[in-house]
């Protein structure tokens, strides 16, 4: 596998980026276990930012605490606009989508097959205290509201 050598396993660096984009007040925080679908990446982070200041600044944040774990990116793509910025790192892709492009591109429904990762409180707040951190099943985890285009 491609974790080896590094100091924390993947997925610990994917709740890692999860909270630093938490912190800097992100929306709608998924991480998707892709490493069964993809064999590029294992885990996919997906967060909103409002706009493409804040966008850009969740992608630096989640980029500087990942690397102050030890782990740096290898492309960042999009940071000049803001609307969709993508920070690779190998084992741990994230996307950091303004509200319009994660609507259009849907890369929850695209890889609607990955199980979800359960995100701890220090992520979700005291409101998700009855979700046990762990892996569960593809969309049963989903939580954040439900777009205009997917009502009935």
């Amino acid at each position: 596998m491609r974790k080896q050598g590094r100091a924390l396993e993947a997925r610990e660096y994917a709740l890692l980026a999860a909270e630093a984009a938490s912190d800097k007040k992100a929306e709608e925080i998924v991480v998707m276990d892709v490493g069964e679908l993809l064999v590029v990446t294992d885990y996919f982070v997906i967060c909103t930012g409002r706009n493409d200041r804040q966008v850009r600044t969740i992608a630096e944040e989640v980029e500087a605490r990942l690397k102050q774990a030890g782990l740096r990116p290898i492309g960042v793509e999009g940071a000049d606009e803001g609307k969709w910025v993508l920070v690779d790192f190998v084992d741990v892709v994230v996307h950091v989508f303004q509200p319009e492009e994660r609507d259009f591109y849907r890369l929850e429904k695209l890889w609607g097959e990955a199980k979800r990762l359960a995100l701890p409180e220090s992520v979700t707040g005291p409101q998700a205290e009855a979700t046990p951190v762990g892996e569960t099943d593809g969309p049963q985890a989903e939580t954040g509201p439900v777009s205009e285009t997917d009502a009935p």
